[in-house]
């Protein structure tokens, strides 16, 4: 007898070669390991519709799939099946850079040709793959007679949940994702987002709508996180909340049109995604979002290389110095960034990020600031030659900037003649920037306009041998698969915001985000502050957590560009830096070993082709204590651990700066005691005892 998965492949292959008048209007697809159930069918009007289950429960209850268009009647009813392929698809893959080296991509994928019954018989496919993580799903519309340009108003996806879960979320703002997450149920949702977030109800924004990745957990235990992948030629998609009939549905950037996306087909959309998982680690282990990425499109990737560095940024927040040359105190002098480069060298960071270093900065949030910035000139004050020069001298390389102030018309006209300088002169490396309003006016950061400009950026990027890590960016959906040029992006409320903000980011933030934001993918958050309080500079402000945080966040937090972001004198003769120097920023696997949304992380990762592994815990405003089981080690070797601890007396607010560290042998087998204090953490270094 045929086991039960492979007797479903065979019937819905038979299915497929069956005339379009024979074919049933109902599938059940079962991921590889049987873990997650799809349903797709047509309901009783004729339009499509899915379901999810997990194991036996029911987590996506019957929803809709559809479109409304401007000048043409909406997608939704009045369908018949076509056609019906299924495939299973099992395939490992290399990354070029990532948390882990190897990733597994199998799944079973079921497509179906729809057509409309009646006039204008428009086709499109609907194409469901099925993983043991979650599923992806998008909709495909091939070239046809009186469909060639299409103008989408509204993409009509739903998501039909099952009861009223415990949300993790931040409004659907259209610009910015630099919001701090709320905790609700919900069915809340709407009603927080109008009292907290008031500007929105009375601008572009739906007061009712969450930005993604959003994260749930059932009352069943069962954890799902919704987003997209493949964004590529489309608007962002947004989720409304439907607390009545408790659905989403999809709700897409808008811009400056009637219409939110303009295609000419044939065209994909971006995949909708939902990882689902029975634990909250197993959301962050997921690679659900890059397996519904294409391979890699950059065949020589040798220049592409994850690293540490530091940069002249943290004392501008601190206001200590200026961006601009009018400044009292121009922060990107020749001087100043040698004095960056001896403190890199000596502490094995391999790169300098220095910001305010071209013309423009003076006028660049004034009337002039569409066209204010010149990517080729730099300032008097600083000889980018020589400081490239004393840089490789020392092996500390350069990190371009390349702040547009959402200039987008002017950056896209030197685009090309700024990556020519920084190929010309062996950058491969920038940082990019999108403050302020986009222009042309009457587009948004995440909106189709914008979606294509980033993308254009990063094969521009590619040609010349540039990582991008992106400010003010769309958020990631997995295309550093496909183009490993792009590196990180910031899309979070980052650890400048402790820096001059009068709304800190909480000692819990840190462990909301790797569940919401970090599924997007690698983010540059710029831990490293070892002076939490900054008195002398900002006395109403402060960085909450403990030192020992800071360090674990190298771990918890994951990019392949990590930042030392403090100032060098912070660092200088501080014994906690060795941490800071010895982290790796690549990595050949990730486990997380314990984990609740909201109140604790604990991360190992293992160094890419090295025998060294790194362990980062952290918590909330609550102490925690764990005994962590060590076993990710390998079978019959000893490892020494340097554990960098918070204090007995260590506390974000109160005393910060309390830590420990102590040196102790471990094997696979022990179990590790850690002592977290308030919106604490411990940072550990395993290395092999030779």
């Amino acid at each position: 007898m045929l086991p039960r998965l492979s007797l479903l492949l065979l019937v819905i292959s038979l299915f497929t070669r069956c005339k379009s008048d024979q074919l049933p209007t109902s599938w059940t697809v079962q991921s590889p390991g049987q873990k997650v159930t799809a349903h797709v069918f047509l309901n009783a009007d004729g339009q499509a519709a899915y379901q999810i289950l997990f194991g036996d429960k029911t987590v996506i209850d019957t929803s809709l799939l559809g479109f409304s268009f401007e000048g043409q009647l909406p997608l939704a009813g009045g369908l018949m099946v076509k056609s019906a392929e299924n495939i299973a698809f099992s395939e490992p893959w290399e990354t070029v850079w990532g948390e882990d080296r190897m990733v597994e991509n199998n799944y079973h994928e079921l497509a179906l040709g729809l057509e409309e019954i009646a006039a204008p018989k428009r086709q499109f496919r609907v194409v469901f793959r099925i993983y043991d993580d979650g599923i992806g799903f998008r909709y495909e519309f091939p070239e046809q007679e009186g469909l060639s340009s299409v103008r989408i108003s509204e993409e009509n996806t739903e998501f039909k949940l099952t009861g009223d879960p415990i949300t993790w979320w931040q409004p659907g703002d259209w610009d910015i994702y630099e919001h701090l997450y709320n905790t609700t149920r919900f069915s809340e949702i709407d009603a927080i987002a109008k009292r907290d977030h008031p500007n929105l109800a009375q601008s572009y924004i739906p007061n009712n709508a969450v930005n993604t990745p959003v994260t749930m957990k059932t009352d069943d235990g069962i954890y799902l996180s919704f987003h997209e992948a493949a964004l590529y030629n489309y608007s962002g998609m947004t989720l409304l909340v439907d607390k009545d009939n408790l659905k989403w549905t999809s709700c897409l950037v808008g811009g400056p049109n009637k219409y939110k996306v303009i295609v000419q087909t044939p065209f994909t959309t971006p995949w909708r995604t939902i990882q689902i998982a029975d634990k909250p680690g197993d959301l962050i282990e997921s690679k659900l979002i890059v397996n519904l990425n294409e391979p890699n499109k950059i065949k020589n990737t040798d220049w592409i290389k994850p690293t540490k560095y530091v940069g002249i940024w943290w004392e501008m927040h601190l206001g200590m110095s200026s961006w601009d040359m009018a400044g009292a105190h121009h922060g990107a002098t020749t001087e100043n960034a040698k004095r960056y480069i001896d403190f890199a060298a000596a502490n094995n960071i391999p790169a300098i990020l220095v910001e305010g270093w071209n013309t423009g900065w003076e006028v660049w949030w004034g009337a002039a600031r569409e066209t204010c910035f010149d990517f080729v000139t730099p300032y008097a004050d600083y000889d980018i030659e020589e400081v490239i020069r004393y840089g490789k001298e020392k092996g500390v390389a350069l990190i371009a900037h390349h702040e547009t102030a959402s200039g987008v018309e002017q950056y896209e006209k030197q685009l090309d003649t700024a990556f020519q300088y920084l190929e010309k002169l062996g950058v491969h490396a920038v940082k990019t920037g999108y403050v302020g309003t986009i222009f042309p006016k009457g587009n948004y950061h995440h909106g189709q306009y914008m979606v294509n400009h980033y993308q254009h950026v990063v094969e521009v990027a590619a040609q010349h041998q540039v990582m991008v890590d992106a400010h003010e960016p769309i958020k990631d959906t997995g295309i550093r698969r496909t183009w490993p040029n792009f590196m990180a992006r910031e899309g979070l409320r980052g650890q400048e915001f402790d820096a001059w903000s009068n709304d800190m980011n909480p000692p819990e933030h840190l462990v909301i985000v790797p569940f919401t934001r970090m599924l997007a993918g690698p983010i540059d958050y710029t831990p490293g502050i070892f002076d939490l309080k900054f008195d002398k500079y900002k006395d109403k402000n402060q960085v909450n957590t403990t030192l020992a945080k800071q360090l674990a966040l190298y771990v918890t937090i994951y990019s392949p560009l990590q930042m030392a972001a403090d100032l060098p004198e912070n660092y200088a003769g501080h014994p906690a830096l060795q941490f800071i120097r010895d982290v790796a920023v690549d990595w050949d696997e990730s486990h997380v070993l314990n984990a609740e949304i909201g109140d604790y992380l604990t991360i190992v990762r293992k160094e890419r082709g090295a025998d060294r592994w790194f362990l980062g815990s952290i918590t909330d405003e609550n102490p925690r204590a764990f005994s962590i089981p060590i076993d990710f080690l390998p079978e019959g070797k000893t490892y020494e651990a340097t554990i960098y601890a918070d204090g007995p007396d260590a506390h974000w607010d109160k005393n910060p700066t309390s830590y420990t560290i102590e040196n102790k042998p471990f094997k696979k087998g022990d179990t590790l005691e850690l002592k977290l204090a308030p919106g604490g953490g411990t940072a550990i270094y395993f290395r092999p005892v030779e």
